[in-house]
């Protein structure tokens, strides 16, 4: 995967490297991957696209037809890590500044959005190795995803002034949020194989169940996890009050001393102070939710373990470890 992994990466710096826009646009580009000045290159997991090359190699493409669209995968994917840490106030990401912080958000704003144009111009560039009517398939697959993206980040910041979340409001927000650019991903890989309809269905519903197992994952990083492995700053999502898997399963439960901790600090609108954080922490630990989370994790990757494609579902799940962070 090596070999795959680095022709992936000179390709995407290559795409990055030739963009022809405004010299201030292609510096935040290059400050946000980490290319030329701002060297050397933050890569993160990359798991969106190596999804996407596992699928297309698994069904016999070549790596040259899937390398457009594994580039337009990051690349959309990039542009909502743009507008994420906007609109979440996340200063950091992969350990260094955000891009809105090094230069604000309205330029920080106009670099997402040409990433956002970027991905789809990339992926047009597919037509060089498949038919038209395949590539429009692939363009169709990947504005799908891109809007549920849009829908999922709203129920997200909606769910920021609301006084309560249940389960299934938050399974649907990040079934629109995460997993939807995971199933993208895979439908892509399929696409960019002879597959047929069915095929392509499979894969894309394989790659959903990932997203959903990963962003509970992400969730659970987010109260236990640390700076080194994620990238932010750790209790953060707690601090801010966000609905994560941990707070919503641990609000749905029965009564308790530790439930009503949770209720409490979740029933303001201000920023929780640092011995509130702790305190939501510890009662979450007291009712279990983090085994709740692993369970939910380990339930969502049944999907991927029972996939007939052995070096995709091994790939997803070395992707996923289920030990605690």
């Amino acid at each position: 995967m090596t070999d795959t992994n680095d022709a992936f990466e000179e390709h995407l710096e290559g795409l990055i490297r030739d963009y022809r826009g405004s010299r201030h646009v292609s510096d935040m580009l290059f400050y946000h991957f980490g290319y030329g000045p701002y060297g050397p290159a933050r890569r993160g997991k990359r798991l969106r696209p190596k999804l996407l090359l596992a699928v297309a190699k698994a069904e016999g493409a070549p790596l040259e037809d899937s390398l457009d669209a594994a580039a337009a995968i990051e690349i959309l994917h990039n542009y909502s890590l743009v507008h994420d840490d906007i609109e979440d106030g996340d200063e950091l990401r992969h350990g260094r500044k955000t891009l809105w912080t090094m230069y604000g958000i309205p330029q920080a704003l106009n670099a997402g959005d040409a990433l956002c144009a970027i991905s789809f111009l990339v992926l047009m560039n597919a037509t060089a190795r498949h038919a038209d009517e395949r590539v429009l398939q692939m363009v169709r697959a990947l504005h799908e995803a891109h809007e549920t993206m849009c829908d999922g980040q709203s129920m997200d910041l909606a769910f920021e002034r609301a006084e309560q979340v249940d389960l299934a409001e938050y399974h649907r927000m990040i079934a629109a949020k995460t997993a939807a650019l995971f199933g993208a991903s895979s439908e892509l890989g399929a696409l960019c194989a002879p597959c047929d309809k069915q095929t392509v269905r499979h894969y894309r519903e394989l790659g959903r169940a990932f997203g959903v197992a990963f962003q509970i994952r992400d969730d659970v990083l987010g109260v236990w996890g640390s700076l080194q492995a994620t990238g932010k700053v750790r209790l953060n999502d707690i601090a801010r009050r966000k609905w994560t898997f941990p707070v919503v399963w641990a609000l749905a439960g029965p009564p308790s001393r530790a439930r009503s901790r949770i209720a409490a600090a979740y029933s303001g609108s201000r920023t929780l102070d640092s011995g509130e954080v702790r305190s939501v922490v510890e009662a979450l630990e007291e009712v279990g939710a983090k085994e709740a989370a692993q369970a939910a994790i380990a339930e969502h990757l049944a999907v991927v373990e029972r996939h007939p494609a052995g070096s995709v579902r091994d790939f997803l799940l070395s992707s996923l470890e289920l030990a605690s962070p």
